[in-house]
């Protein structure tokens, strides 16, 4: 049935396999498709929403890559908010809500326009490895299919099995059967395996809620969008959310049902997502609260279910009904579902090259859940980085890798080769030393001309970042060559509640003053005229507001990004041989000789490794 040798074979439709698989597509690699669902590719398992605090940053990333999560999600958004916009650029970040169903219907349409991208409907139940080179996958209906490589994306669908209450069920998600078989022939090859839980709350029917009696939380006045393309459009109509609390009543009401719930009963060993725990682990672990935040999500344009966000679950339903029943605007909620936890499978990612291929077998290649992370984006960042390194492997070419001074998505994977997870990991702006750098308004900036040169962003993507560029410098250089006189700046001073001044000055130093946006900047004599002339539009005007405010923290984090690339450039042999320096720490030693970082830099990270450590390192490197 299939007579081609595929290039690259993609186990796994969710978020990290669609990315993969529109990768390596594009890069000119011959790609198959393989999932158990093709109705289901790219669902929304879990909120109906893209972005939110550094996930944001990841799905600009993606986007200026040339990923497709950000176009999709501006195809489907129903609301669009910038977070944190009260705190500095380093920390706003974009959120949609998304239409669940229109989301899993773009992303379906978009890979079927894609070339070199073939689709197939099977269970993948076993590889095949010759002289530890994957060669191609057993598939359920029992069809060998032979490739040069294949990404791994199995979401939590190895191995899963769903609980609610004291009843559980073999699943990957709800009405979908678990998939078995890979995990064991990983572990028979002498991989590390290890399992993992996540959650997810009821959905409800949106008509039997009370909406009076909840908070309204519009979208942004003016929205934004999450993709740098000119495929997308801003939003100009948009869907609330809404936000109600739990009480001391509905926590009691929960504890109720502690003694048939798995999460307390030991019917999962298994460790949770510590940022987005359950309602059970909540009111456990803080005691102390009376109350807490749920958020009422509605899932798209056209329907009338809605995502219960913050009452994830896995009590028994007749618990989870009574409870949720007495949450203001919940009194007469009728349940779509109930919401459930489920265990799965996953790897731990210290296995892995920072090009996410597998140490044990060449060109195999982990993205998404399998490697212990939880979250579309983080998923679909990794899927991205699979699928161009596996392209880029088959042609030959050198591997595509992001420092941390370059990407969130840098960041993401250094942080599971390096240190490892033994619980979902999430990205938090937090994790990412040179956050100042990563910002997500120049995510473009970073990383299309990078794209480019493997052969994945548009030439147009590029030009439009050529353009961008050119007019942000154009903009600072005007506000540096440019004077202002006392009498026409001080009125605005004044209304400002900043200091005057005496004499005439450059635009720029006024412009970076804290007090002063770049609104009352358009004030200043010629600068609108200036503007209008040159097209400069809103996004350009941040750019150039963001540069000039912030400039000193920005080159201070680039001396800093400067220091910490010095090391990265000191490497380390693949076959080095650590327990022959006798001077490391027992620890180093065993920590090192199990991850083998590439790098002085990514040795310093890894947990265990001390300064004293580093330092014969380098000595013994010549440094």
């Amino acid at each position: 049935m299939f007579q081609d040798i595929y290039d690259v074979i993609v186990v796994g439709g969710g978020h990290a396999g669609s990315e993969a698989a529109a990768a390596s597509a594009n890069m000119g690699s011959k790609t198959l498709l393989i999932t158990m669902s093709l109705q289901n590719i790219a669902q929304m398992s879990c909120n109906p929403a893209m972005g939110g605090i550094a996930k944001g940053q990841i799905v600009r990333e993606i986007d200026a890559l040339g990923g497709y999560s950000g176009i999709v999600s501006d195809k489907s958004a129903i609301q669009f908010k910038m977070l944190n916009k009260s705190k500095g650029p380093a920390m706003w970040s974009p959120r949609v809500q998304s239409d669940r169903m229109r989301f899993a219907e773009e992303w379906r349409n978009m890979l079927e326009q894609t070339e070199n991208l073939d689709f197939f409907q099977d269970m993948v139940n076993g590889l095949i490895v010759e002289n530890g080179k994957i060669t191609g996958v057993k598939t359920g209906l029992g069809l060998t299919i032979k490739c040069k490589s294949v990404i791994l994306t199995a979401g939590t669908f190895l191995n899963g099995l769903i609980h609610i209450g004291d009843k559980n069920f073999g699943g990957g998600r709800a009405g979908e059967k678990a998939s078995t078989g890979i995990t064991e022939d990983l572990v028979k090859l002498g991989f590390e395996s290890g399992r993992m839980k996540t959650g997810t709350p009821p959905r409800v029917d949106g008509r039997s809620l009370d909406y009076s009696k909840m908070t309204e939380q519009p979208g942004d006045v003016k929205p934004e969008k999450f993709s740098y393309t000119k495929l997308t459009k801003p939003l100009v109509h948009q869907k609330s959310c809404h936000m109600t609390y739990t009480s001391l009543e509905v926590h009691d009401l929960l504890r109720t049902g502690f003694d048939r719930s798995p999460m307390f009963n030991g019917r999962i060993q298994s460790i949770g997502p510590r940022y987005c725990p359950s309602i059970e682990d909540k009111i456990d672990r803080f005691a102390t609260k009376d109350r807490h935040q749920m958020f009422i999500e509605p899932e798209g344009w056209n329907t009338v279910e809605v995502y219960v966000n913050g009452f994830s679950t896995s009590l028994p339903e007749d618990v989870q009904a009574k409870a949720l029943r007495k949450v203001a605007g919940f009194e007469h909620v009728k349940f779509f579902r109930f919401g459930y936890a489920i265990e799965y499978d996953y790897f731990p990612p210290t296995q892995l090259k920072h090009t996410l291929e597998t140490k044990l077998v060449e060109n195999l290649y982990f993205a998404g859940q399998i490697n212990g992370t939880t979250g579309y984006e983080e998923a679909g960042s990794q899927g991205l980085m699979a699928g161009i390194n596996a392209a880029l492997k088959i042609q030959e070419r050198e591997p595509f890798i992001l420092k941390r001074s370059e990407a969130y998505i840098g960041v993401l994977i250094d942080d599971l080769i390096t240190k490892g997870t033994e619980e979902p990991y999430r990205m938090f702006t937090s994790r990412a030393e040179y956050r100042t750098l990563l910002r997500q308004d120049n995510a473009d900036l970073r990383l299309t001309p990078m794209s480019y040169e493997i052969g994945l962003a548009s030439i147009e993507q590029l030009d439009r970042v050529h353009e961008k560029q050119e007019k942000t410098d154009l903009f600072v250089a005007f506000l540096k060559e440019t004077s202002i006189k006392p009498e026409d700046v001080n009125p605005i001073l004044i209304n400002k509640k900043t200091a005057e001044v005496d004499q005439s000055m450059k635009m720029i130093k006024l412009a970076s003053r804290p007090q002063l946006d770049f609104d009352d900047v358009r004030q200043f004599p010629g600068v609108n005229d200036f503007i209008i002339d040159n097209i400069i539009d809103d996004e350009i005007v941040e750019q150039t507001e963001i540069h000039v405010k912030y400039a000193g923290y920005i080159e201070k984090e680039k001396n800093n990004a400067d220091k910490l690339n010095r090391l990265e450039n000191i490497s380390i042999p693949s076959d080095f041989d650590y327990h022959k320096l006798k001077s490391l720490s027992f620890e180093a030693r065993e920590k090192l000789s199990k991850i083998q970082p590439t790098s002085i830099s990514q040795a310093s990270r890894i947990s265990g490794v001390k300064p004293s450590d580093v330092s014969v390192l380098l000595v013994y490197m010549g440094r």
